[in-house]
């Protein structure tokens, strides 16, 4: 009759109104003085235990949630219509209506022997979801390392040719005009940079990590899109620039 109903060691299926108070007072240690005093009228909790006010209050509580229909009760366990007369001592609430119609009516209770199962459950995450999120975690990890490796080796081709980082930077912000003969130069350098990173060695291996023009762009777009001069537009009307300079060679 009293099979326990969670993890905590005081709950049980249902509950008389007695039971559920002294355990929402969390009272246990005085229970069999508590059932003995209140066994035939609730009412001599109040008398019999002055310093536990909330004992008789708790009592009250449950057994006007009955009264005014918002706590579904039963006799002895099994549930009845709303309504249905029952001598107070075979009345019965069940764990699961009790503990509903706590969180509704007094969300600022939460008793261990009602709520301790339901917390542990809901700050427990399974293993599936675990390793679900451990992969997601994983596969993000390796995205952007392969980016830093990309983009560490686009950094290290650069100056494997002799354009430095900080002249680039600088000529960006600066704007300055250069002449006819510079900027031929400059899109040469440009031409053959690009060229380069897309051709292969003689055994047939890729100089670098990037297929196409338009990978290089996107690298370069990614990691330095607040300079000036590095838009996609620009990008594409330079490395088109750079390669008809080189075919008229």
């Amino acid at each position: 009759m009293y099979a326990t109903r969670s993890c905590h060691p005081n709950a049980k299926i249902f509950y008389r109104p007695i039971d559920a108070a002294l355990r929402w007072c969390n009272l246990m240690a005085f229970e069999r003085e508590i059932l003995e005093a209140g066994r035939h009228c609730t009412t001599m909790l109040k008398i019999a235990f002055p310093q536990w006010p909330c004992l008789h209050a708790n009592t009250e509580k449950i057994l006007d949630g009955i009264q005014h229909g918002e706590l579904a009760y039963g006799c002895f366990g099994v549930p009845v219509a709303t309504g249905t007369p029952i001598d107070c001592n075979q009345i019965t609430v069940r764990h699961t209506d009790l503990r509903f119609w706590m969180s509704r009516y007094y969300p600022d209770q939460r008793p261990a022997f009602l709520f301790e199962g339901s917390l542990k459950q809901q700050n427990t995450i399974s293993i599936g979801a675990y390793l679900t999120l451990q992969c997601d975690r994983d596969a993000l990890q390796l995205q952007l390392k392969n980016i830093e490796t990309a983009y560490q080796q686009l950094l290290n081709e650069l100056e494997s040719i002799g354009l430095e980082k900080e002249n680039i930077h600088h000529l960006l912000k600066t704007n300055s005009k250069v002449s006819d003969r510079s900027e031929t130069a400059y899109l040469h350098i440009i031409g053959a940079m690009v060229s380069l990173f897309l051709d292969h060695s003689p055994s047939g291996k890729p100089h670098s990590v990037f297929r196409s023009q338009a990978a290089i762009v996107d690298a370069l777009t990614a990691h330095h899109k607040n300079l000036s001069g590095i838009s996609k537009r620009t990008l594409d009307e330079k490395f088109a620039a750079a390669k008809r300079s080189l075919s008229k060679r």
